[in-house]
């Protein structure tokens, strides 16, 4: 077994296109041991492993069992917290709505053996929040953060922040910024190269004034230098999705130099996680393309493995 192992996140076949008919996760476990990954990244949504459908802990055994007969990891749970309120929001503070929701949450990840779930800070990048200002907005997320990661922490379980364009502080020096704010060691960045290109190179959904770097993708890893727990890898077009986040494009497809962005993000960012957890949300041939994105990544994985 090499330095990193490689998953990939199975709400690309159950959102977008596949909504209407979204491929069961038994299903997707089986052909991903069959392809030889090491692991899949759990979406937390129905209809796949919503907290609410696996209530029990046999349930959760059950589901566990088929993700290791498959020959599978847990490489992370993408938690359903769209549901909930915004963490910068009054009603995520009231009757601590959004920490139980996390605990929730956090309680199917430890039943599944997931090592880190994913945060976000829900509201869209020019949200009007009713009595919140951006600073106060700024404040909340963070002490919620802290406390999240704190209360995880004592699970072996890592906080980690997807920023994405379609969600409020999407610049980098933002980016940057909150997880410093948050200055929790068990809380760090989920860096995904799609949003990290759409966020450093084009500058999309920024509240004026925008906000690029030169260096693109990689300058951008290596201004989070130590603060990256997860990645998530795939290309990028310059384009949103539906005009509200990034457009997940296949490997080879996209403008993202590899040969620069990984090294940059393994080697300059010191990323010392686990998995490369590759990210095809949104993708209408997701299920097409999932042995491609596989072997697009063996040689990286091979190189800096």
């Amino acid at each position: 077994m090499g330095r990193f192992k490689l998953s990939i996140g199975s709400w690309a076949y159950i959102f977008g296109p596949y909504e209407s008919n979204p491929i069961p996760f038994d299903v997707v476990v089986r052909r991903l041991g069959e392809l030889g990954f090491d692991g899949v990244e759990v979406a937390g949504f129905k209809p796949h492993v919503h907290p609410d459908d696996y209530p029990m802990k046999a349930d959760r055994d059950a589901l566990r069992a088929l993700i290791k007969v498959n020959g599978l990891e847990v490489s992370g749970l993408a938690a359903d917290f769209w549901s909930g309120p915004p963490p910068a929001s009054d009603e995520a503070l009231k009757d601590d709505a959004y920490i139980k929701l996390f605990k929730k949450n956090l309680q199917l990840c430890v039943d599944l053996g997931a090592p880190a779930i994913r945060v976000d800070t829900v509201s869209p990048p020019d949200a009007e929040i009713p009595g919140v200002d951006r600073k106060t907005a700024w404040r909340r997320i963070a002490e919620l953060w802290r406390e999240c990661a704190e209360i995880a922490s004592k699970f072996g379980v890592k906080v980690v922040w997807e920023f994405e364009p379609g969600f409020m502080f999407n610049k980098p020096s933002e980016v940057v910024g909150l997880v410093e704010e948050v200055n929790h060691p068990n809380f760090s960045v989920l860096f995904d190269t799609c949003h990290a290109y759409m966020c450093a190179v084009v500058g999309a959904r920024q509240p004026e004034p925008k906000e690029t770097l030169k260096g693109g993708v990689a300058e951008f890893a290596r201004m989070l230098k130590g603060k990256i727990g997860h990645i998530h890898l795939i290309d990028s077009d310059g384009t949103l999705h539906d005009g509200e986040t990034s457009t997940h494009r296949p490997f080879g497809e996209g403008l993202i130099d590899f040969d620069e962005v990984i090294p940059a993000i393994v080697e300059d960012a010191e990323y010392k996680g686990e998995w490369w957890t590759i990210d095809l949300c949104f993708w209408p041939q997701a299920w097409e393309v999932t042995a491609k994105a596989k072997e697009f990544l063996e040689p990286y994985l091979e190189r800096y493995g």
